[in-house]
């Protein structure tokens, strides 16, 4: 049976008259990537800020690697690693000025001890060719890297990170997760709030925040098996007409606009397809593309959040 490393119950935290989060309950196993996505405002960094013992709930209770974040929470910061938003990496000071700086915070002394896991660190992080440069002259790609080095200089077994990859470019993201990846394989157990679907496709479970509330949690696959229907994609021209004519036909399900693209989820995308186009070409909408797809979690969770604000 799978040890759990992270018990939520009941966890509620409100700020005055606003309720940040909810009755939360939830249980996280060791050695799991476990996603939080959600619009602005869902309550991912407050959760993970009481998860990191930063903050005090309002009620419930949370325990992380076995302790209390109310009564224990000094030796919960010895077991995590915690990377918010806005990591404070010192701009002046070089890369290894920062790993040692980080290690004085956590207590890692001993100069043998602190060399090789600042080498590690800067190995398993490629800054090894950037050690004298200073953190503000980095890449905001780099930066990250570097943030989260600084998160494990004391060999955290839980790792909690906010919107991690934010802000970076897309290569600078795939190296991160790579990283991720293989801190996954070693056993150490990580929960990431991201806004990007496609890194929430990479976690063992994600769950759902809107408002302050945990309305869907799963594997990804579970979860794009919520959705109602199949999808069509397509494109056509002018959109807004496309989408105002799909949206009333019968047996258009839910129509979703990416860009220039639509996605219409139906009942049976082989034979809806052609009642589509025809809609469409009735009411004057050039379609330029009309193809079946596997549906995303994207899909999925628009249309999860939907369906909680018509209730």
């Amino acid at each position: 049976m799978e040890q759990t490393v992270i018990q939520v119950e009941n966890l509620t935290r409100a700020f005055r008259e606003t309720v940040a989060l909810r009755q939360l309950s939830l249980d996280i196993a060791r050695g799991e990537t476990f996603g939080l996505v959600g619009p602005d405002g869902a309550g991912k960094t407050t959760t993970l800020r009481l998860l990191a013992a930063v903050m005090r709930p309002t009620s419930g209770r949370v325990r992380v690697a076995g302790f209390d974040t109310l009564r224990q929470a000094e030796s919960i910061h010895a077991h995590v690693g915690y990377m918010p938003q806005r990591f404070s990496l010192y701009a002046d000071l070089s890369v290894l000025e920062n790993l040692n700086f980080y290690a004085d915070i956590f207590g890692v002394y001993g100069s043998d001890e602190r060399k090789q896991r600042i080498a590690q660190l800067l190995a398993f992080a490629h800054l090894q060719p950037f050690v004298d440069r200073r953190a503000g002259q980095l890449s905001g790609g780099m930066q990250k890297k570097l943030a989260l080095a600084c998160t494990l200089i004391h060999q955290p077994d839980v790792l909690l990170l906010d919107e991690p990859t934010t802000g970076v470019d897309p290569v600078s993201r795939r190296e991160f997760w790579d990283i991720l990846t293989e801190l996954h394989l070693a056993g150490t157990t990580i929960v990431v709030s991201t806004p990007y679907m496609d890194e929430a496709e990479r976690c063992n479970r994600v769950g759902l925040l809107f408002k302050g509330e945990l309305i869907e949690c799963g594997a990804p696959a579970a979860i794009k098996a919520m959705l109602k229907g199949q999808v069509v994609e397509l494109r056509a021209e002018p959109v807004s007409r496309a989408r105002e004519t799909l949206s009333r036909q019968p047996e258009v399900i839910e129509v979703q606009l990416y860009g220039d693209l639509l996605h219409v989820l139906v009942d049976d995308a082989d034979r809806r397809m052609p009642l589509l186009r025809s809609a469409l070409e009735l009411n004057g909408v050039r379609v330029d593309g009309l193809r079946a797809i596997r549906p995303r979690m994207e899909e999925a969770f628009i249309s999860l959040i939907r369906q909680r604000q018509a209730h």
